[in-house]
């Protein structure tokens, strides 16, 4: 089997992430800053650090190597949530220009730990482009998609397609709705999760017509979520394996349609780390290597 950084189903053999203590620092920290970031309500310190323990052995349980990013200064809560700061390419890391300027100090945070790592770095953004990591999906190995929306900017896209151009990649936009506003958590990944190479669990009432055409021109199938499970992160699903993927506790419709699908369904607790700060298990992961 190959190796890839540009996959979003395949065997995962490596991950980054941030244990919720080193986000969150203490019951002080947070009471300061969870209203100032849009949470939908307070964490409870103790019981996110309980949840993040079980989510992050799903992991190490599996083999899986964990690479954890160390408290910042410069980086506040939603710092959990991994994914947003950096893109993973086989050239090397994308290192973001985040949409949220609350968010601003966790792309420089990654890109030391990256560097520590020895890992490759491909680019960065500046001031005038914004692009965060949960924007993004690779549909393919030689196609990454990307919405255009309060997150992520036009300026941003046309960076990400000159870096990728180096590798042959082609970048295929959605435009984003307005939804809730500039102010809401609204992501690519709110929409769309890649399970396999055929087979994608899906919002389909926010995603654009060209964008999910593409998608059944590529081959895809659907595992739609109800709209009762959107706001419970029914959409926001983590492959660790083609077809065995894990999810947040609390959507047992999308769950069952997982399962009819042929898939493996691995849940977890998350109302601390993951319904407050709208976050679910792919916010929560950069992957890194996978097996394809």
């Amino acid at each position: 089997m190959a190796s890839t950084y540009q996959s979003e189903f395949g065997e995962l053999q490596s991950v980054m992430l941030k244990h919720v203590s080193d986000a969150y620092r203490n019951e002080e920290f947070v009471s300061a800053h969870w209203q100032k970031l849009n949470y939908v309500a307070k964490p409870d310190f103790n019981k996110a650090i309980e949840e993040y323990e079980a989510f992050m052995d799903i992991f190490v349980s599996r083999g899986i190597a964990v690479q954890m990013l160390k408290e910042n200064e410069g980086t506040g809560l939603d710092s959990i949530y991994v994914r947003d700061a950096s893109i993973t390419t086989d050239l090397g890391a994308l290192i973001c220009q985040m949409g949220k300027p609350q968010r601003s100090g966790e792309p420089y945070a990654q890109l030391e730990n990256y560097l520590k790592n020895g890992e490759a770095i491909l680019g960065t953004f500046d001031e005038d482009t914004s692009i965060e990591g949960g924007d993004v999906a690779w549909l393919r190995e030689d196609i990454l998609a990307v919405a255009h929306g309060y997150r992520t900017n036009l300026a941003g896209i046309n960076r990400l397609r000159s870096y990728l151009a180096l590798g042959g990649v082609e970048v295929v936009v959605m435009d984003s709705p307005h939804y809730k506003g500039p102010s809401d958590v609204f992501h690519l990944m709110s929409v769309l999760s890649p399970v396999d190479k055929d087979l994608a669990v899906v919002y389909s009432p926010l995603m654009t017509v060209p964008f999910r055409n593409l998608l059944i021109e590529l081959g895809y199938s659907f595992v739609e979520v109800p709209d009762e499970e959107f706001e419970t992160q029914g959409c926001n699903v983590l492959a660790i394996a083609p077809r065995v993927c894990v999810m947040l506790k609390g959507n047992p419709v999308t769950k069952k349609r997982l399962e009819q699908a042929g898939v493996e369904v691995i849940e977890f607790s998350g109302e601390e780390i993951s319904v407050k700060g709208a976050g679910g298990p792919t916010c929560l992961t950069r992957p890194l290597l996978r097996s394809v």
